[in-house]
């Protein structure tokens, strides 16, 4: 584990008392008489939406005689993946194991609904794993998921048509508006992104690229604070890309951004790793016209956020957490895991286990990216991931209203400052109005 992470993991530790679950609610994940493989057969269930999940459980059952995995298919967390997992959690009928997003981890762990599965999930199994994605599933000093992948920043874009408009690749932010204007310019109705308004993630990691911390535990305190400079500096910047008409304002994979981007309106996506597979699946009949680039940043220097990523996570009442952490495990760390999830052709990965992103690689047909090494921009982008970001126990009041609140910027009623600021707002209020301490530095 990173020196950051040991540090993060030390501060959370700290929050034990004010997020009391962390020891109390959650399960302790403490029995050893919990079945797994040891040579009698279990059955367990997991849930989960990311595209080729039937095909790697398929796999699994295909290799593994003493656990048998029985998969449903959610829609995805927000869609509502997540009020059916809590749901099922609340009425005592969860499944064994659940996908959950890094940002939604920490709120899961609060409400007491995973289990600590720190005795399966060993030291031998998180050295294999990229360091801030085992820090971002490290709370109270307990493991609370398997990392599955990391989703560090990339900036996807038309290749031909930036050539034929002239436009060089932006590595500055600076150079990104100067592209975007150059574009505009070119092709009036051509545009360089998209803001999506009903995706605050996207912005969030825009923020940990440019060095915010909204969320940071010291003693048995929260401290919030998503109006500090770098995250007032991210939010001008976006704001005046959208005064300025050189971007789009559309929902994000809606049929309009779909379209602009089948129709030459739209010749670039800031997007993640994951997003390789998206643009391939979505655009077929645009091979070869796509390819990869690093995140632009402030300094030119690589920076990245993480925008999404997936964990998979045991239900506090699950009886069978030794075989769901073998089978997350198996996932996450072997060859044949990664292999069954990308060449179902429906997916694309770069897992969070380093020796395992050759496999990823080589399994990836990159022909839609002109043959392109996507992954060694993945690889460098996932190194400069900010190692300070820590989530905060509320994401789904703070991504929620800061949701509704984007949605007026799209329509001109608000500015993305305010709406932020009215995220940072009611996430306050719920910690306070769940009875944990909160020093407020908005």
């Amino acid at each position: 584990m990173s020196r950051s992470s040991s540090r993060t993991s030390l501060a959370l530790a700290g929050t034990a008392t004010a997020l009391a679950v962390l020891t109390a609610c959650g399960g302790s994940g403490s029995d050893s008489a919990a079945p797994g493989s040891d040579g009698k057969p279990v059955s367990i269930t997991f849930w989960g939406w990311a595209k080729g999940s039937k095909e790697v459980v398929d796999a699994f059952n295909a290799s593994h005689k003493n656990i048998k995995v029985v998969y449903e298919e959610i829609p995805s967390g927000n869609a509502g993946g997540y009020a059916k997992i809590s749901n099922a959690v609340k009425a005592g009928n969860a499944p064994d194991l659940v996908s959950i997003e890094y940002p939604q981890l920490p709120e899961y762990v609060s409400q007491g609904a995973l289990q600590d599965i720190g005795q399966y999930f060993t030291e031998d199994i998180r050295k294999k794993l990229l360091p801030q994605a085992v820090e971002l599933t490290t709370l109270g000093g307990k493991n609370w998921a398997v990392p599955f992948d990391a989703s560090p920043q990339a900036f996807y874009y038309r290749k031909d048509l930036f050539e034929k408009y002239g436009v060089e690749v932006p590595t500055t932010w600076d150079e990104f508006r100067k592209a975007a204007e150059k574009i505009k310019k070119a092709d009036k109705k051509a545009r360089i992104g998209t803001f999506f308004p009903d995706d605050p993630t996207t912005f969030q990691a825009m923020a940990w690229q440019a060095g915010a911390q909204w969320f940071k535990a010291e003693g048995d305190t929260w401290k919030v604070d998503t109006t500090d400079a770098a995250t007032n500096k991210v939010a001008d910047y976006w704001q005046g890309l959208l005064d300025d008409d050189l971007i789009r304002a559309n929902a994000s994979f809606s049929p309009e951004w779909t379209n602009s981007l089948k129709n030459g309106g739209t010749v670039g996506y800031l997007g993640a790793a994951w997003g390789a597979g998206v643009l391939k699946g979505t655009l077929p009949e645009q091979s070869g016209k796509w390819a990869v680039a690093p995140m632009p940043s402030w300094d030119g220097k690589p920076a990245s956020g993480m925008l999404g990523g997936s964990t998979f996570a045991v239900t506090k009442t699950s009886k069978k957490a030794k075989a769901a952490v073998e089978f997350a495990t198996w996932m996450s760390t072997t060859e044949d895991g990664i292999k069954a999830r990308i060449e179902s052709g429906t997916s694309s990965a770069f897992p969070a286990a380093a020796e395992l992103r050759p496999v990823a690689k080589n399994a990836f047909d990159a022909d839609f990216y002109g043959g392109e090494d996507i992954y060694q921009v993945f690889e460098d982008a996932a190194a400069s991931i900010g190692p300070d970001w820590t989530w905060g126990p509320t994401t789904g009041t703070t991504n929620t209203t800061i949701k509704d609140q984007f949605g007026k910027v799209a329509a001109g009623g608000t500015t993305i400052t305010d709406a932020v600021k009215a995220g940072h707002d009611a996430t306050v209020a719920e910690l306070k109005k769940r009875g944990l301490k909160v020093e407020d530095a908005g």
